[in-house]
């Protein structure tokens, strides 16, 4: 049995109430209560298409309906919210990704990204990043397959950046950066230097910016992934360029997958190829 400690703690949430903080459906899923919403996870596959590959998996909350796809809480609370009930929930969602991802199985050596929220930037104290080592550590959770994402910021804001991602980095995480489009993830690329670039599909205006950033992450051993792939043309656009530089294209969007809180369907595509 893979997680002892995480089993044992399954077994004790399997006995909770609905009405508590976080409880287990009939079917193993974990759920949460925060702000009277009740809060899952779904997942999303990070590609290689051309290799048939998975390298990564990334969390979202969702406020449990019954459909799949649900609704994200972070939209509800994005203007209501204190800093102090951010960073719970924010805790409180960490807790339910990696229970409902890692109780799954063929999940132990696969990457899991973890958004923070723009919102928990300024709130976050010292600390932050060890609390959640600490909760991985009980559960004997592997901290080094953790991917936290940072959102975009503005260049005014790379100071606050650099102080999360020296936080997280302490603790042992792997970070990724979330930028607009190629001329913000080359900024990036030496100021911050993180372990994934994300960039935003739905600007590629400049297609020799994404090569040069596509070249000098390959130098830097630095991943780039291409979220938001909705269409066709623009995979085949991205596969173009990649051809271009030499390198193989990672992509998450809709064109291949939905958000889904269950990664059966998935497993076989899965690599342990590690960043």
């Amino acid at each position: 049995m893979r997680f002892p400690a995480l089993q044992q703690y399954l077994k004790r949430l399997s006995a909770s109430p609905q009405d508590t903080t976080m409880w287990l459906d009939d079917q193993g899923r974990a759920h949460g209560r925060y702000f009277n919403s009740t809060l899952t996870s779904a997942f999303q596959p990070i590609r290689i298409p051309e290799e048939h590959r998975i390298v990564g998996i990334q969390a979202f909350v969702r406020s449990h309906s019954t459909a799949e796809d649900g609704m994200s809480l972070w939209k509800l609370l994005d203007t209501v919210a204190t800093d102090v009930q951010s960073i719970e929930l924010d805790r409180l969602c960490r807790l339910l990704h990696v229970i409902n991802f890692y109780r799954q199985p063929d999940m132990a050596d696969v990457d899991l990204y973890l958004s923070i929220h723009p919102r928990l930037l300024a709130a976050v104290d010292s600390n932050h990043g060890m609390s959640f080592r600490h909760v991985l550590d009980v559960l004997e959770l592997p901290h080094r397959k953790i991917v936290l994402q940072l959102p975009p910021s503005e260049a005014r804001q790379a100071w606050l950046l650099n102080y999360v991602a020296d936080n997280y980095r302490r603790n042992a995480f792997r970070l990724a950066l979330n930028v607009v489009n190629a001329q913000q993830g080359l900024a990036m690329l030496d100021e911050i230097r993180p372990d994934v670039i994300k960039v935003d599909t739905r600007d590629l205006t400049d297609e020799a910016l994404i090569e040069k950033l596509l070249a000098n992450a390959a130098q830097t051993d630095i991943r780039i992934v291409f979220k938001r792939v909705e269409s066709a043309s623009v995979y085949e656009r991205l596969m173009q360029l990649g051809k271009n530089v030499g390198q193989p294209i990672v992509v998450q969007g809709h064109l291949w997958d939905k958000p889904q809180p269950a990664l059966a369907d998935v497993a076989s595509d899965i690599s342990t190829d590690v960043v």
